[in-house]
């Protein structure tokens, strides 16, 4: 990097040929810690399906305001912030950005057992949300550089186990603790608690001692392992910064007036836009917090785009400029729309409507889904890297199984009055759509320069939160709330199976042309050392 000398696309792509052969073992060990914060990460989060039906009749929601709550409410701030926090991991040390994050999130998931309103409880998603949006950029932007790109696949989906493993054990325990807890104080306990909050608290607390323990892992030199060494960025903070302006409201109207009146004018407009189709979303559907939050995330999303252009051009060519990247972002996000939902409505429909215990699913659900989640995203990881060997293509093969082979088990589950054959599907379901992921992160990471990795990592989260999770719990819901069938409502998320297929048949057609000239087109948009 020590050269200004022009080079040849194919001297560049030289560079990032990869010296590393052996993975050392404490890049293994580090991966270990990170599903351990993501495990958690799903616990804090997912814990609200088992405690969905005493929420609901303890606060006087509907199955609407429940999917708002899980999805919206949380994933748009995710969202948002995941956007100056996917900066700040392109700049900062990564660990620590994540111990901090996880102290928060744990902290505010604790603080929801003291709700006592949906408005307090949706204060405190939200505030799970921002700590949880420092994970997945630190740790995606860490796996890049503690293994090389032809295992990246395989230990981004063992990250992404954690995910699966967290959501089913988050199940297991809360049925335990909110059965006993109930059992044990019947008219509440200590501090007027009944089990849903103590269940929350219980969750809660112990993230506290595992960010002591993500504090002490190592920061490995950013970009080594591909043969391209980043040297430290001295004002770390200064990116972060620029994107929250650039992202939450009013400050983006600062960060636009700052470019000029024309782009001002824009991004004003994009605001009453969104703003005025948020409102009639709204009124049709009777629930405009919930439009409201979605018009929020959009607006700032394409505020934060357009600032992007304007900051970082090369980043923004590679990411929101490339067919490859968004085709792919956004056929995941299919997978992720109905298997949010799913995630979510399992087990209240099994109490609900087939009769279950809280015990009894949380035994077969979270432990049937944490076994077919764990499967699916190691094996859909290993089949993936398997694939890109022989097809530049192959990782795209493996997120289109994932769109499609949920289809059939998803009908016969949330139609059948069998419980066995109900959680044996519901195992399905979780071995089949979490084979996808893998794939399609380790191809975000493909499709950009190292330095990019923590903010393709927030874009991708972007397409998964504010259309997967923003969108699917809260629709099943809103479907279940007008028809009063829950079944009905989870059905409806098949409408994402036709719009995934063609958006991966378009990323099928143009990932390896997109990430062939990688290197020519970040020198093109002004990549510097290039």
């Amino acid at each position: 990097m020590g050269s200004n000398m022009p080079q040849s696309p194919n001297e560049a792509e030289g560079r990032i040929a990869e010296p590393v052969t052996k993975v050392p073992a404490y890049s293994w060990y580090a991966l270990s810690v990170l599903v351990l914060v993501y495990m958690l990460n799903f616990i804090d989060r997912n814990i609200l399906s088992i405690l969905a039906n005493d929420i609901k009749a303890d606060l006087g929601m509907t199955d609407a305001d429940l999917g708002f709550l899980y999805g919206t409410a949380f994933g748009v701030f995710y969202a948002l912030f995941g956007i100056p926090l996917g900066r700040l991991a392109d700049s900062w040390n990564r660990t620590r950005l994540m111990s901090i994050g996880l102290a928060l999130w744990s902290v505010m998931t604790a603080l929801s057992g003291f709700a006592r309103s949906g408005l307090s409880l949706s204060a405190a998603r939200i505030g799970v949300g921002v700590g949880e949006a420092t994970a997945s950029p630190a740790a995606y932007s860490l796996l890049s550089d503690w293994f090389p790109k032809k295992m990246r696949g395989t230990a981004l989906a063992i990250y992404s186990a954690g995910l699966y493993l967290g959501g089913g054990i988050s199940l297991l325990i809360g049925g335990l603790i909110v059965e006993t807890w109930n059992r044990i104080y019947p008219g509440g306990g200590p501090l007027g608690l009944v089990g849903w909050q103590a269940a929350f608290m219980a969750v809660g607390l112990p993230g506290l001692l595992l960010a002591v323990w993500v504090f002490t892992l190592r920061e490995p030199v950013r970009g080594a392992i591909e043969g391209l060494p980043e040297a430290k960025v001295e004002r770390p903070f200064r990116g972060c910064f620029e994107e929250l302006f650039a992202v939450i409201p009013p400050f983006t109207f600062i960060s636009a007036a700052r470019r000029g009146s024309a782009a001002l004018m824009v991004n004003g407009a994009a605001a009453l836009i969104l703003a005025a189709l948020a409102y009639v979303m709204g009124h049709l559907t009777h629930n405009f917090q919930q439009w409201g939050a979605i018009g929020l995330g959009y607006y700032a999303v394409f505020s934060w785009a357009v600032s992007l252009k304007h900051r970082d051009l090369p980043a923004f060519r590679l990411i929101w400029g490339s067919p490859a990247f968004l085709y792919t972002i956004l056929g995941y996000a299919m997978v992720a729309f109905a298997s949010y939902s799913v995630s979510f409505w399992a087990a209240p429909y099994a109490e609900r409507v087939l009769g279950a215990s809280k015990a009894s699913l949380g035994f077969w659900i979270g432990g049937g889904g944490a076994a077919g989640g764990f499967l699916g995203v190691i094996i859909g990881g290993r089949v993936s890297d398997w694939l890109r060997e022989r097809n530049p293509a192959g990782r795209i093969l493996v997120i289109m199984f994932g769109v499609l082979a949920p289809v059939i088990p998803l009908i016969i589950a949330f139609t059948t009055s069998n419980i066995v054959l109900y959680y044996f599907l519901n195992f399905c379901l979780s071995l089949l759509a979490s084979s996808a992921l893998g794939a399609a992160a380790a191809t975000t990471q493909d499709l950009v320069m190292p330095r990019m990795r923590g903010t393709a990592t927030a874009t991708f989260f972007l397409a998964t939160t504010l259309v997967g999770l923003a969108l699917g719990p809260y629709m099943a819901g809103q479907v279940s709330t007008m028809t009063g069938s829950l079944s009905a409502g989870v059905l409806s998320m098949l409408v994402a199976a036709p719009i995934g297929t063609c958006l991966l048949i378009m990323a099928y057609r143009t990932v390896p042309e997109a990430e062939r000239s990688l290197i020519e087109r970040a020198r093109v948009a002004g990549e510097p050392g290039l």
